[in-house]
């Protein structure tokens, strides 16, 4: 046999082991890559989202239900939305009645896992809106960085229950953002009590806990939780009279809100508008701790001003 045949017999034979290995190899990390997407959570929306994601990291596989845009206080699920949930091997809600389709699915499949980020909080009762007097549970505890806490915290022991192997894991991640939360609440904290004024008045019932945690007086355009809730023009009225007797300067409105109402008051009183976000319809990419800082110092020129 000569040389070249040689040659190209060793090749063919070092060639396929390495070809084989190398499928094989490709073949282990494709099936880690996609154990490495972990456990499959659904969130409802955006705060939600970014605890869960914040305690899982790499160790889940975590979406939102409500689309992006959607205000989630009225938003009801289609029967995909309801299947892709029960096929979900964890489920994170805010709780406090802002879900209340939630046992359409518990229905379907009573095994599902619910986290309720609610759980344990002291929570307030507030009108459902301006027109009736019924009274409902205030959802908006994610606005409030304190209260923010015990749900991280919550969504952590969920964790726990469904992936007990990786406890320590889950609890040092929801350590860390908690930490994250304690510098938040100590700058709002420092922030606004340099501030002479307390009253501010934000587009829709939102922000009850976080002026209870900092004491504020929120007054608000829209009467209710419900931010899709239309005021009157003796509203209107009334609410620019209350502006003026505050001595209010600065008006807020929020992303889903028509900003047209805000700035009909603020040109009443000769002020401006600004955002006082409730991060309800905020984009997942958009950080929490952000935003809120974003709150944060659109409410010192409120009130400091």
């Amino acid at each position: 046999m000569n040389s070249d045949k040689k040659a190209a017999i060793l090749a063919i034979s070092v060639v396929i082991p390495l070809t084989a290995f190398s499928l094989w190899l490709s073949e282990q990390n494709k099936a880690e890559s996609l154990s490495g997407q972990g456990h499959k959570i659904l969130v409802t929306f955006y705060p939600i989202y970014q605890f869960t994601k914040a305690i899982g990291k790499e160790k889940i596989d975590v979406s939102i239900i409500i689309p992006p845009g959607i205000e989630p206080h009225d938003w009801e699920p289609t029967i995909q939305d309801i299947q892709k949930m029960k096929d979900a091997d964890m489920i994170v809600i805010n709780g406090a009645g802002l879900e209340s389709w939630i046992t359409k699915v518990t229905s379907i499949n009573p095994n599902v896992m619910i986290v309720d980020t609610s759980s344990d909080i002291p929570l307030l009762e507030k009108d459902s809106n301006g027109l009736d007097k019924i009274a409902k549970k205030d959802p908006h505890i994610w606005l409030d960085p304190v209260l923010a806490k015990k749900q991280v915290q919550n969504i952590a022991d969920g964790l726990i229950k469904l992936d007990p192997q990786n406890a320590n894991y889950y609890q040092q991640n929801a350590n860390d953002y908690k930490a994250k939360l304690d510098i938040l609440d100590n700058e709002i904290k420092t922030d606004l009590s340099t501030c002479d004024k307390k009253d501010f008045l934000s587009f829709h019932d939102a922000f009850s806990y976080f002026s209870k945690e900092y004491g504020l007086h929120q007054h608000t355009i829209v009467g209710g939780l419900d931010p899709e809730t239309e005021p009157t023009a003796p509203a209107l009225q009334q609410i620019t009279k209350d502006a003026q007797s505050l001595g209010l300067n600065v008006i807020f409105t929020e992303e889903a809100a028509n900003p047209r109402v805000s700035q009909v008051i603020a040109d009443e009183i000769h002020g401006k508008v600004l955002v006082l976000s409730p991060l309800e319809v905020t984009d997942k990419n958009i950080d929490y701790i952000s935003k809120m800082g974003q709150n944060l110092s659109n409410l010192k020129e409120a009130l400091c001003s």
